[in-house]
């Protein structure tokens, strides 16, 4: 596949419990610095990683794609790229939460799981109520507004999250587009760590280190970092 100087289109994919409204903050304001258009991806509660897939297959119809994910959005954005080398143009793959099917000891995927248990038992108000007593008001904020809006569904999409098989280390070898990974090193729901693991995976990955301030101070440094770093990359190889 030749170069091309920019890609079809940007396609952002939020992370679990996340709505189109984070990550289009996330990576709008980067793809429109570089004439990209950024469609962000609100998912469908009740098929959540269908209705991503549905949306990647869609915006590659036009060209090579750049994938943006957050989270679980990251890890369908490899898993895409990995199985659609030749409609990738690259990804940026933000807080990646693990590795591998078995999620056993998977921080993310435990706390969906038990978040989908206490909304079934409890109920969106008490939840939403308990999730700002122990949240930084930026995430407190952008979780009220997503879980808001996948009511009731919200449960079923936290429960598919939870059962979602991470990718595993050969797949993400396997990957032949650039990777931009942006960590956060004080994130313990998506540890460094993992970040790290992807980046020595991946053939052709470049890491880039955040804080969980500087991510609620302005989400669009996903963006600025991920996306402002792999455009020349990818058009001068």
């Amino acid at each position: 596949m030749p170069d091309l100087p920019t890609p079809a289109v940007a396609v952002a994919l939020p992370g679990t419990g996340s709505d189109a409204h984070f990550a289009r903050r996330a990576f709008e304001s980067a793809c429109t610095a570089a004439g990209i258009a950024c469609v962000a991806v609100d998912p469908d509660p009740l098929r959540v990683i269908e209705s991503y897939h549905a949306a990647l297959d869609a915006a590659a119809r036009s060209g090579p794609i750049l994938i943006a994910g957050i989270s679980l959005g990251a890890a369908v954005a490899v898993d895409w790229a990995a199985r659609h080398p030749e409609a990738t143009y690259g990804v940026v793959a933000a807080l990646p939460a693990w590795t591998g099917a078995d999620t056993t000891g998977c921080p993310a995927a435990l706390s969906a799981a038990a978040t989908a248990a206490q909304l079934r038992a409890d109920g969106l108000d008490a939840m939403i109520e308990r999730m700002r007593a122990s949240s930084p008001a930026w995430l407190a904020d952008a979780l009220t507004r997503s879980w808001r809006s996948q009511w009731p569904d919200l449960p079923a999409a936290l429960e598919e999250a939870a059962a979602y098989a991470w990718p595993e280390p050969g797949l993400l070898a396997a990957i032949t587009a650039p990777v931009h990974i942006v960590g956060a090193v004080d994130d313990p729901v998506h540890p460094i760590a993992v970040a790290e693991r992807w980046t020595a995976l991946i053939p052709d990955a470049r890491l880039h280190r955040i804080t969980l301030d500087e991510l609620g101070a302005d989400p669009a440094i996903l963006g600025a970092r991920g996306i402002a770093g792999l455009l020349p990359r990818v058009a001068s190889r």
